[in-house]
């Protein structure tokens, strides 16, 4: 039996993830005919029809085609593992590392922690990746994507999870609203008030909720839900509720601009936790690199020690 070779198989993976001949050439770095012939051959290696030939301009593969794709990622999968392995073996913290990142951590933690892993780990190249937990697990299941920097609980069961650091949320309010004469808030004051939450997809909308265990009394203004936090904090600016922002996010300028007031949450009980939720990597299971994964953790958990809020 001859079996196909990888990138036959990359050439696959391409077109079902670009459902367009020339755009995944073009990922292959090759020319449409190169990538035509080699799937091509890849269906008479295989004696069977992987793409329905019609006069569609979107690719259609065949339902067998479909269970072709999917086992091309996993076989691609562990052939880059096997070279993660060697590398892994020489400096596993040098070398391209593809990272993602969800909205609510990014723009407001790596301008501060760039530097400092540029620094310590000098051999170390990064490519940032930014988009919803979703949508990052999956390109980290598809191997698309080495580690992931999320905010948990999540939906993260299938990856390796090492937990750096906690992110307390702060009550972010008009200056002149009620509760802002008060040093810390607590939980049962939000009775009654219009919180503003990032929209459905957003991980913060359900940590938040979780985190805070939000007041049955609490409204939400869910006609007007925000697709970022600089939206969500123009909108209380707006006078159309309050919100809760992640302390990361209050610290990287998310509320420049504004004269929003800024005050701690506390739980409503002594003893109760103080609504927060908890940054941390997550990598492949069994991943070559888990070890790397780790020391770069401790990394990043000695660099965020949080700035006192105003």
């Amino acid at each position: 039996m001859i079996l196909p070779s990888p990138q036959q198989l990359r050439y696959l993976a391409a077109l079902a993830d670009h459902g367009h001949f020339g755009r995944a050439a073009a990922a292959c770095a090759v020319t449409q005919s190169t990538l035509s012939a080699g799937l091509l051959a890849l269906e008479r290696q295989l004696d069977a029809a992987l793409i329905e030939r019609g006069t569609s301009k979107r690719p259609v593969f065949t339902p067998t085609g479909l269970e072709v794709v999917a086992r091309a990622r996993v076989a691609l999968a562990a052939l880059e593992a096997v070279a993660e392995s060697a590398s892994a073996g020489r400096d596993p913290l040098a070398g391209p590392l593809r990272l993602g990142v969800i909205p609510t951590i990014g723009p407001f933690l790596l301008p501060r922690l760039m530097p400092a892993l540029r620094a310590a780990f000098p051999r170390l190249k990064l490519y940032l990746r930014e988009d919803m937990t979703e949508r990052l697990m999956a390109q980290l299941d598809a191997g698309k994507l080495d580690l992931l920097l999320l905010a948990l609980p999540c939906d993260c069961a299938a990856a390796e999870v090492e937990p750096i650091g906690h992110d307390p949320f702060l009550l972010a309010l008009p200056p002149g609203h009620r509760l802002a004469s008060q040093p810390e808030v607590r939980l049962c004051a939000l009775a009654g008030e219009t919180v503003l939450l990032l929209e459905d997809g957003h991980c913060l909308r359900a940590q938040a909720q979780e985190a805070c265990g939000l007041p049955r009394g609490l409204s939400a203004h869910e006609g007007f839900a925000a697709t970022s936090l600089h939206t969500l904090v123009q909108m209380v600016a707006g006078g159309l509720g309050v919100t809760l922002l992640p302390r990361l996010a209050a610290e990287g300028g998310v509320l420049a601009g504004t004269e929003l007031v800024l005050r701690p949450l506390v739980a409503d009980a002594a003893g109760e936790a103080v609504p927060a939720r908890t940054l941390a990597l997550a990598w492949r299971p069994r991943s070559p690199r888990a070890g790397a994964f780790r020391d770069l953790a401790r990394a990043i958990a000695q660099r965020l020690e949080p700035a006192a809020p105003d």
